[in-house]
């Protein structure tokens, strides 16, 4: 049999349903479930649709069609010429048709459409003399021209205008503005039927000059010009990024469907509108649209018009004094009330629907899985489960991991948000919004908030030494930077917006000022940050709250947790993070950074013995300053393990090279070299016998351990001693020591032998039989990944540094890669950026078989991960996969994760229940 290019619908039968996406794309599919189903067969107007194997015929085949595609088409057609009576191209009875397209996951608004085709001066004069009404005919008529010569003369032709105002669809608009100008009218529909006539003939005369060709007056050149131009507007500009966005796969390609025209600008009987069965901006169960009396679909979103409420539920400031369609056609909105209830019932989701009335009959254009927001997005879930539409595994595959995310993060208003445009884009790298006035230093950041301002810090690049700043800022913006700079990394750790690596930023810190493009902005000015977007404006815009939802979000999370087999951890480097995470439901911190003691509040003081430790030229110097330095480290690590309750703590020794601690302020200099009773000189020269080449493979890690001992051992004692003094009163610890950058077991049997040392001390000191403790590995070098069945004879867990195995893995520096890993994605040669997603070909692999042999050696090895990925939803599905006891991620990103844990369980369920 020859393959099935074209699929009819209409007259209460259809050859597809809504279960061939894949094929139909949505639109087809649903126009389809609607036409055909046994319990709907609704007023669904007839047509074909032209499935996505011929949009990748198309392209594979150099812009051609599949054979015998044109002689399925004409089928089609004459199908639905018979159902409606009427004959394309007709000089006594046209039909007329619209060519749309049709993804399998909803593009709204990426790619073309063309209305009313088929229209020419053959069919004008049957279609006035028919309807009576030439006025309505024209108008079709101008519309036809407009979206065709955009669409497909230029558009799809490949012709680029060399400026937005030379479009054609822009010059046509200049005319019909002239024109009402010159009449003295404001809409479109106070045009008489001679003016649009006039207005169609000025705008072909327009198309030739501007175009170089005739407007064609063939329906059938109209038709296949209009269902050429859909196909090659899947690989349109706008179709293209919204794929990138959203991570929609280039081959899928897309459907186009042909469908009969029915007419909402036929008069004041007519109307065209847009609805959801639920409200999409909270979740209500209350139906939401807009309506435009004598209109075509494409003015409801064009913005000519104000559209009018649905109902009276829908009215808004900008719609309050018009007539909704409840009160103005009462029988038909009882109509159009009854298919939402079935429509509902039947696709147990919220629907985004479209109808038209033509002459005072309910039409049914389309159907489709509502886009919504976070809130909505759980409210709708929690709520369909109660009205048993849905059961718990349903509701919680409902819900996106970003979604999911929009509750944890104040928003920038919508609505301000779109009457709004971006002065500069960067890479999102802190969901949500906020606002503030520009500093450019981190010192006036915290002068500025503790005055009470609000700010957002602007640096070309920010350091540790900025980290007090960025807390105390409520957003930070840098020109330079990827998704995992310290900026990025820090910002997400707090759930605080940030955008990075915004190019078109020139910070001039001595003039305090920051150019964009033409636009200056001086220190003091407004800037507003959509971090979910990278979106970055000037002034100040009004935010809302999107977690106002908070018991509905903790309901839903717990839903979560009944599905999950992973457990979820936090890496949390202070008590007040610890706490936070566990509000967000982390089961244990899987990253304790014992470094971050010395960065932000109250880490002047461990700071300076830090810095006095590392200066120190002799161990006798260096066990002083760390025998002052260890009563911080004790009670920071006890109050961490205190917040925990019992949850297990994976405490990393020190991991950064030295040098990083080193100051660079003279004064700080002064004041270090003066406590170790040496001039600044002699300082300088041992602070530069620190600086490595290459410090992310230098002296870091577990080599401090080895070769300054007294480091390591002061760490140990201090989390040992915190746990003995916490299980003296009663309170249950679970201490996990990790030893950073490891390659070989020796290294480990090394650290091993001090620990053991120390561990029976400190039991004999509090007069103790045993500490619940474990001692492990972070696996962040391929390495020791390969030797992972050596590595487990001494660790009795691995936590996966992913971070640093992905750089290791690639040869990419984390901090040099702005320059071509953007080059990368764009081009298609890494699908995503491996440094937020795990690279499950590579790196991937290597996890994969560091767990395999790593549990060959110790069947009951422990295994998470703690680098950035562990938030990351792909990368958690990974986790599960692999059979991971658990993952690690920043507080903010814990219920991101407990969700990702449980859709991932529900996957793998759900695929063996399928086989």
């Amino acid at each position: 049999m020859a393959k099935k290019y074209v699929y009819s619908f209409g007259g209460g039968k259809a050859d597809g349903n809504e279960s061939m996406k894949n094929l139909l794309g949505g639109k087809g599919a649903n126009l389809a479930e609607m036409a055909g189903h046994k319990d709907l067969r609704l007023p669904v107007p007839p047509g074909f649709t032209i499935t996505t194997e011929v949009c990748t015929y198309y392209y594979d085949n150099k812009r051609t069609y599949p054979k015998g595609l044109k002689e399925d088409v004409a089928k089609a057609l004459k199908k639905v010429e018979t159902i409606m009576g009427k004959e394309f191209g007709s000089a006594t009875n046209p039909l007329l048709v619209s060519v749309r397209s049709g993804a399998r996951k909803s593009m709204p608004g990426m790619m073309e459409t063309v209305l009313n085709v088929g229209l020419t001066e053959k069919t004008i004069p049957a279609l006035v003399k028919l309807t009576k009404n030439e006025r309505f005919v024209y108008d079709a008529y101008r519309r036809l021209i407009m979206m065709y010569s955009d669409v497909v003369m230029e558009k799809a032709a490949g012709i680029e205008p060399e400026h937005d105002e030379a479009g054609i669809r822009k010059q046509l608009e200049k005319i019909m503005a002239a024109m009402k100008k010159e009449k003295g009218v404001t809409n479109d529909t106070d045009l008489s039927a001679a003016d649009l006539k006039k207005l169609c003939s000025l705008f072909k005369a327009k198309v030739k000059e501007v175009l170089k060709k005739e407007f064609p007056d063939d329906p059938m050149q109209q038709l296949w010009g209009g269902i050429s131009a859909v196909f090659l507007s899947w690989n349109g500009k706008r179709a293209i990024a919204y794929r990138r966005i959203e991570n929609i796969p280039d081959e899928w390609g897309t459907a186009v469907t042909v469908q009969s025209m029915v007419f909402g600008n036929m008069g004041d009987d007519s109307a065209t509108g847009v609805a959801f069965t639920r409200n999409p901006g909270n979740g209500e169960n209350k139906f939401y649209g807009e309506y435009l009396i004598n209109a075509q679909g494409e003015d409801v979103v064009a913005g000519i018009r104000t559209p009018a409420p649905v109902n009276e539920y829908s009215k808004s400031e900008h719609n309050k004094e018009l007539v909704s369609l409840e009160k103005g056609m009462p029988k038909l909105y009882k109509e159009l009330v009854d298919i939402r209830n079935r429509l509902e019932e039947h696709y147990r989701d919220m629907l985004d629907i479209e109808f038209t009335i033509e002459k005072g009959i309910l039409y049914m254009l389309q159907c489709r899985v509502g886009k919504r927001n976070g809130p909505a997005a759980v409210k709708m879930a929690v709520d369909m489960i109660k009205e048993k539409l849905i059961n718990k595994n349903e509701a919680v595959m409902r819900v996106t991991p970003a979604q999911l995310d929009e509750l944890l993060h104040p928003i920038i208003d919508p609505k301000e948000e779109t009457t709004n445009k971006p002065i500069a884009k960067g890479l999102p790298a802190g969901p949500g919004g906020a606002n503030g006035m520009i500093v450019f230093s981190a010192n006036d950041a915290v002068k500025w908030a503790k005055e009470g301002k609000k700010v957002v810090l602007v640096r070309e690049e920010t350091n540790p030494e900025d980290v007090e700043g960025m807390r105390a800022a409520q957003c930070i913006l840098t020109a330079r930077g990827g998704m995992t700079s310290h900026a990025a990394l820090v910002a997400r750790g707090w759930g605080k917006c940030c955008i990075v690596g915004c190019g078109a930023l020139h910070v001039d810190y001595e003039t305090k000022t920051l150019k964009v493009g033409d636009k200056i902005l001086k220190e003091g000015q407004w800037l507003t940050l959509n971090g979910t977007k990278g979106n970055v404006y000037a002034g100040q815009l009004k935010m809302m709250d999107a977690s106002e939802e908070n018991q509905l979000l903790m309901d839903f999370l717990k839903m979560c947790d009944l599905f999950r087999r992973l457990k979820i951890r936090a890496n949390a480097d202070t008590p007040a993070d610890a706490q936070k995470a566990r509000s967000f439901g982390a089961e244990g911190i899987g990253l304790f950074r014992t470094e971050h003691m010395f960065y932000g509040k109250g880490a002047e003081q461990p700071l300076f013995l830090l810095r006095k430790m590392i200066a120190s030229k002799t161990v006798e110097e260096r066990k002083k300053a760390l025998a002052e330095l260890f009563p911080f480290a004790k009670a920071d690590i006890k109050q961490t393990l205190e917040a925990m309750k019992g949850f297990p703590v994976t405490i990393r020794l020190l991991d950064p090279p030295l040098h990083e601690f080193v100051p660079r302020e003279e004064k700080q200099q002064q004041e270090l070299a003066q406590s170790l009773n040496i001039g600044i000189e002699e300082f300088l020269k041992r602070a530069d016998a620190l600086h490595e080449s290459n410090p992310m493979m230098g002296h870091r890690g577990v080599r401090l351990g080895i070769t300054y001992p007294e480091i390591s051992e002061m760490q140990v004692r201090a989390i040992l001693e915190a746990s003995a003094e916490l299980v003296k009163s009663g309170i249950k610890v679970e201490p996990e020591i990790m030893i950073p950058v490891v390659s070989i077991v020796k290294e480990l049997d090394d650290q091993l032998a001090m620990v053991k040392k120390i561990y029976e001390e400190v039991l004999k000191k509090y007069s103790l039989k045993k500490i619940d403790m474990m001692f492990g590995t972070m696996i962040e070098i391929p390495r020791a990944a390969l030797t992972a069945d050596e590595i487990a004879k001494v660790a009795e867990f691995f936590s996966f540094g992913t971070n640093d195995l992905t750089q290791m893995s690639f040869g990419f520096s984390r901090d040099d890669m702005g320059g071509f890993l953007p080059e990368y994605l764009k081009k298609g040669l890494l699908a995503d950026d491996p440094f937020q997603t795990i690279d499950q070909e590579g790196v991937g692999q290597l996890i994969k078989l560091g767990i395999e042999r790593g549990r060959k050696t110790r069947k009951n090895l422990k295994v998470g991960i703690c680098g950035e990925h562990g938030g990351e939803p792909k990368s958690v599905e990974f986790c599960h996969k692999v059979d991971m006891n658990y993952v690690s991620c920043s507080p903010f990103r814990v219920p991101i994760a407990r969700l990702a844990a449980a859709q991932a369980a529900l996957k793998e369920k759900n695929n063996k229940k399928s086989k």
